[in-house]
């Protein structure tokens, strides 16, 4: 067998038997840093584990001083190495707040961006877009969160409205662009340009003869379905009377994508129909929809649908999303949701909070439970107040010991085996006795 070759050999050599310059982040390294340092705060309860106590101050420098190189790292010439520092700093940002450190070092962040996002390909694109929103989200809403969007916005906008641009990158951007005005901006010009440009996205997605039945996928859908989601977030924040003018734009369009063949547009539309109806019943009490009895139908037979071509899963989840649908539209009932996070508890008892929710719970994925305990933009737009301050023996007394959950997941995984046993001797029996 041949013999491995031995580190440091010479072809890891220049002339002279010098060693060569090496890349300071390879793909590899990439990886490895990522899970080095995403391992210890990608879950926010791994703070509260049983061990010995840890330097803090320290942890904390350590973790800016890997940022630091992230950043660094977003002007490499390698586009999979500033790909894998946009990928580390999203992940940072989405489980931590780095209010301070952020601040220090925005404009090289937006700078970064910027050019990721225009010289970039697709992956790196959609990466950058992704770590803007973040961005936002750390910097909340301010004069420094608008510097930033000025920044940015154009180019959003150009790529968002790019023909020529991958799917994936008008996709985030449209995504980004939604959620960093909806952050950022109190100007409301550049609020309603911003959704008009949303809107010359989706509206594509509306059948063009009015005597077509359905709506077919095309390739451009999940942009479609970005631009449409991000426009209903805006417009959960716009005044009064712009928000009555564009209930009567479209509120008799979007009906037509719940034929689209793609589940997530027929989600999508019916989620947005539910919040415009919950918003003219709100500007006014006695709103009355023409078409009521035939919008009606086809929601109905969405939550009832059965059709054997679908896959289980989809045709669970349509019927669930659209029953509630349904039970917005007809009897203007919202079923509330209780989210839990740390000590504290949050109703989610309307349409236009659950589009905020879902929306920041996308970008922030298992980090949301920490952002809406600390962050005071999210407490703030979730009207929780401020942060909730617990000391060192507040929080002991809600830790729950390791020893214990190990003793609550064996006894919840026989009483799971025990039912389902009974279950399967039932079937059983009856099977034998036929």
């Amino acid at each position: 067998m041949p013999k491995p070759k031995k580190r440091g050999s010479n072809h890891q050599r220049g002339a002279g038997g010098q060693p060569r310059n090496v890349q300071p982040f390879s793909d590899e390294d990439a990886s490895i840093e990522t899970m080095s340092h995403c391992s210890g705060f990608s879950d926010p309860a791994s703070f509260t584990e049983d061990g010995p106590e840890v330097d803090e101050e320290a942890t904390q420098e350590d973790l800016e001083y890997k940022l630091k190189g992230f950043i660094d790292l977003t002007l490499d010439k390698s586009a999979k190495t500033r790909q894998a520092a946009l990928e580390s700093l999203k992940s940072a940002f989405s489980s931590k707040i780095l209010y301070e450190f952020v601040m220090e070092r925005r404009m090289t962040l937006t700078d970064s961006i910027e050019r990721c996002i225009k010289k970039g390909k697709s992956d790196e694109q959609c990466a950058a877009a992704g770590l803007a929103c973040l961005l936002c989200v750390q910097m909340g809403s301010g004069i420094e969160s608008e510097e930033i969007f000025k920044t940015l916005g154009p180019v959003l906008k150009k790529i968002v409205s790019d023909g020529t641009a991958s799917i994936q990158a008008r996709q985030a951007c449209a995504t980004c662009l939604g959620i960093c005005c909806f952050i950022v901006t109190d100007d409301i010009t550049e609020l309603y340009s911003t959704m008009e440009c949303l809107e010359n996205i989706f509206t594509k997605a509306y059948p063009r003869d009015r005597d077509t039945n359905g709506v077919s996928s095309t390739h451009n859908t999940v942009l479609h379905i970005s631009a449409l989601l991000a426009w209903t977030l805006l417009l959960t924040i716009c005044p009064m009377n712009e928000v009555k003018k564009k209930i009567e734009m479209h509120l008799h369009k979007l009906p037509s994508l719940l034929s689209c063949d793609d589940l997530n547009m027929r989600i999508a539309a019916g989620e947005t129909l539910a919040l415009l109806f919950e918003l003219a019943r709100e500007t006014d009490a006695d709103f009355f929809y023409e078409d009521m009895e035939l919008l009606t139908e086809k929601l109905r037979a969405l939550a009832t649908d059965g059709n054997k071509h679908r896959a289980k899963v989809d045709k669970r989840k349509q019927r669930s999303v659209f029953r509630d649908v349904l039970r917005a539209v007809e009897e203007r009932d919202f079923p509330t949701e209780l989210v839990k996070f740390g000590p504290e508890r949050m109703y989610i008892d309307c349409w236009v909070k659950k589009q905020t929710y879902d929306t920041f719970k996308e970008i922030l994925g298992s980090g949301m439970q920490y952002h809406l305990q600390s962050n005071d933009f999210l407490r703030n737009v979730f009207e929780l107040g401020p942060p909730v301050m617990l000391d060192a023996a507040a929080l002991k007394t809600m830790k729950i010991s390791r020893f214990e959950r190990h003793l609550y997941n064996s006894a919840a995984f026989k009483a799971r085996t025990k039912a389902r046993s009974k279950c399967r001797d039932k079937r059983a029996d009856v099977g034998e006795f036929f």
